[in-house]
Parts: structure tokens; sequence; C-alpha cells
């Protein structure tokens, strides 16, 4: 059996390795004057959280000052952010989306 080979060189193949990518948690961030009740509708709409869970992660930001919305890769977790900040800004509440590296 002959190995084959391109102007002397022959071919391997190696295995690529691929990392998963980097993580985000996109939060919530309390403030004195979004309704609580519009902090459960954004979680519901854009997180897609029953009414259960929706109001315990906003008692969360109420409480705790944030509140985790979901882990997302880069760019889905800065789509989130905007929407949520652009509904909330719609809406005229002061409400804050933001997301830091898991």
């Amino acid at each position: 059996m002959s190995t084959q080979h391109k102007d002397d060189v022959s071919t391997v193949a190696r295995k690529a390795e691929v990392k998963p990518p980097p993580m985000y948690k996109v939060l919530l961030l309390n403030d004195d004057f979004t309704p609580m009740d519009f902090v459960v509708e954004v979680l519901q709409h854009f997180f897609h959280m029953n009414a259960e869970k929706a109001t315990i992660v906003m008692l969360q930001v109420h409480n705790e000052g944030k509140g985790l919305c979901g882990i997302y890769t880069k760019d889905i977790a800065a789509t989130k952010v905007e929407q949520v900040s652009q509904h909330a800004q719609t809406h005229q509440h002061p409400l804050q989306c933001v997301m830091e590296e898991n």
C-alpha cells in the first residue's frame, strides 16, 4: 500500500479542538421606579418564564438589587439586553438590563 504525497508533504487528519463559547449572564437591576408587574411582564416575554418563576426573579431583583434572567452566548445576551432596554424605554421605565461574563 502506498501513501500519496503532494509535493512530498503528507496530510494527516487532525481532530480540531473546539472550545465552547464564553457564556454571559443577563441581569436586571433594581430601581425605585419600575413597577414590579412590569418586571414580571419583561421576564415572561423576553425570557420565557412562567408567572411563578418571573415573580421569584422579580423579588430577587427587588430584595437583592439584581436578578438573573438567564445565561447565554455573547450575541444572544447582547440582543436580550438591547430588547429589554428598548422595551423599558418605550414604556418610560428606567429598568436596566446588563450582561456580565459568567
